[in-house]
């Protein structure tokens, strides 16, 4: 089971609500991958007016738990200010917490980040910060109160894949206690298979679901996938090696050999 801040949850892959051609291909989607948290933006929540009651009413039909983000912040005083306002909307203290450093990778600002999050926690809400895959960062955020840490596999909307496979698996070695959730730039199944295969707990999906040609389909995939990965780390991958190894034993195998 995945475990959040005590709350437990069966599918470790969590979904998006952005981006989506429709609201009903965005449910369809939700439904199709198992999802049981959705992370809703707090601007396109309040922006519109009905538009935005609609679309929360359609989340609500789905019957997820919604984690809210800072999608779009830049400062940690926007960041802690949008924090409250999903607080009291949304009546949940989970904060998927952002804070944007550049517009053209959308990186996180690690240090802003660390200050936000502090500032959060102490306010008594339960953080999900989204980082790179940087060990001194991720230590810093578990040290200010994280349970949770959600570095990306590559920028965000990019769709590479896990671009840093070894800190990412020094990450997971170092913080075997924390709960980590891979965040941004997966973009095929087999991305996720192998987050989950590196022993991640979960991914966090949204551009490459809600921007495929079939968006429920490739939920189903990416439903597949994780479960593929996880069934493997469980099972317990075999060792890469350098050198050959023979699967059918050769010791004790008769050699004929032909007689002039």
């Amino acid at each position: 089971m995945l475990n959040f801040y005590g709350k437990s949850f069966t599918s470790r892959l969590l979904i998006g609500s952005a981006l989506y051609p429709s609201p009903a291909v965005m449910q369809g989607a939700v439904r199709a991958c198992g999802a049981e948290i959705v992370t809703v933006s707090l601007r396109r929540e309040a922006a519109g007016g009905k538009t935005g009651g609609a679309f929360w009413s359609l989340v609500r039909q789905l019957g997820v738990t919604v984690l809210p983000n800072t999608a779009g912040c830049r400062s940690v005083r926007d960041a802690v200010t949008t924090a409250k306002l999903a607080r009291e909307l949304f009546a949940t203290s989970w904060i998927k917490l952002e804070v944007i450093a550049d517009n053209d990778t959308l990186q996180p600002d690690i240090v802003g980040l660390v200050e936000a999050a502090d500032i959060l926690i102490k306010d008594g809400f339960e953080v999900f910060p989204y980082c790179t895959e940087d060990l001194s960062v991720a230590m810093r955020l578990v040290d200010a109160g994280c349970k949770v840490v959600m570095p990306w596999a590559a920028p965000i909307g990019s769709a590479r894949g896990i671009i840093n496979r070894d800190a990412l698996k020094l990450l997971r070695e170092r913080l075997p206690d924390i709960t980590l959730v891979i965040d941004a730039g997966l973009g095929a199944p087999s991305h996720a298979a192998q987050a989950l295969e590196l022993g991640y707990d979960a991914v966090l999906l949204n551009t490459a679901i809600a921007r495929a040609a079939d968006p429920v389909a490739m939920a189903t995939a990416f439903r597949l996938g994780v479960e593929a990965g996880r069934t493997a780390f469980e099972a317990g991958l075999m060792e890469a090696r350098d050198f050959a190894s023979p699967s059918t034993p050769v010791v004790g195998t008769p050699f004929w050999h032909a007689v002039s």
